[in-house]
């Protein structure tokens, strides 16, 4: 797979990597505060926006009353109560985002939730670590037959080929990122190696990142490494208050991430061999077999009369000093002088 499409945004390794950010629950509920940030991301440069569709009743059992995340003091029942938009509020929210001309996408953690994003018609879904695992969820999305996101978070490549063996039933073009599910993840838990590890195993996927980290270092390792999309969560201060704060991106982090991310991806391409714009240094920088002394005609070329020096514009190049070694000198060579080509006896 060369590339998967959204809205026409073609992503891939020929593409200038996808930066996603992620609203989230950022918004803390408020349909208000998620436009002000989906506003802040756009004026950053965003082309895609990321939200989570939350229905409380099909997404979560009492027990989740009972579950508290390490990056909170209480249950995740009440977190997602409390900042889940309803169907009406995500619409607006969706169409403003649609309005200005950018792409909106969200991830849903239950049935419920695909079926009101199918109502929204969204062009593609994301689905989050915690869901990867979740095949009969991954086999509904799947089932609506259009491109998938998916993080991999907190599972091993066994659990991911399932999920990814479903998508390939479907005959879905699909993208996998690396993730690792720490608010924040500790520079040393992030395992960039993995990128290379999954493009290997996954060689239809395009590959990507969720980064949780505090900066975008991270991110441009991995784009440096392969990655062609790129999740963060952002918000438009990082004075806010909420779980995912601390590892959020604010409009200046973007902004940052988009200009060096096609920095990167700029310098990736190419082959190892020499450029044409390099000429004018080859010229100066290489070196050319030259008389070391005076050398008379008939007079054999050895390390005691020629050597190599800059330029590199000769006849002989370095790499030829052996080869003149034991010839013979066709006519008189003045010391520092150029060997040519009419300068040896055939």
């Amino acid at each position: 797979m060369s590339y998967i499409e959204i809205n026409k945004r073609k992503i891939g390794p020929d593409f200038i990597p996808l930066i996603i950010a992620e609203i989230g629950i950022n918004h803390g509920g408020s349909l208000d505060r998620a436009i002000k940030i989906a506003d802040a991301a756009i004026d950053a440069g965003a082309e895609v926006i990321k939200h989570q569709t939350h229905v409380i009743e099909d997404e979560m059992s009492n027990e989740a009353k009972q579950i508290i995340p390490g990056n909170a003091n209480e249950s995740i029942f009440d977190i997602i109560s409390k900042c889940a938009l309803s169907e009406k509020d995500e619409y607006k929210l969706m169409s403003y985002i649609m309005q200005k001309g950018k792409i909106f996408i969200s991830t849903p953690f239950s049935k419920l939730a695909v079926d009101r994003l199918e109502k929204f018609n969204v062009p593609a879904y994301k689905i989050g670590s915690g869901e990867c695992n979740n095949y009969p969820l991954v086999e509904y999305i799947a089932s609506k037959k259009k491109p998938i996101i998916l993080s991999t978070g907190m599972n091993n490549y066994l659990s991911i080929d399932i999920a990814v063996e479903i998508f390939e039933k479907y005959n879905l073009k699909y993208a996998l990122l690396h993730c690792t599910n720490i608010y924040p993840t500790p520079f040393n838990l992030v395992r960039l190696k993995c990128l290379p590890e999954m493009q290997n195993r996954y060689p239809n996927a395009i590959i990507g990142l969720s980064d949780h980290t505090i900066s975008n270092y991270v991110s441009y390792g991995a784009i440096a490494l392969g990655a062609s999309i790129i999740e963060r969560h952002f918000t438009d201060s990082k004075q806010n208050i909420g779980p995912d704060i601390i590892c959020s991106m604010d409009p200046q982090d973007l902004k940052e991430m988009i200009s060096v991310a096609n920095i990167i991806h700029q310098a990736i391409g190419g082959e190892k061999e020499p450029l044409a714009q390099e000429i004018s240094t080859i010229n100066f920088a290489f070196a050319s077999v030259v008389a070391i002394k005076d050398i008379k005609k008939g007079e054999f070329f050895s390390e005691s009369n020629i050597w190599v020096m800059r330029p590199g514009n000769g006849d002989f190049k370095a790499a030829d000093f052996k080869f003149l070694i034991g010839k013979i000198a066709k006519l008189n060579i003045a010391k520092s002088e150029q060997i040519k080509k009419i300068y040896v006896q055939d």
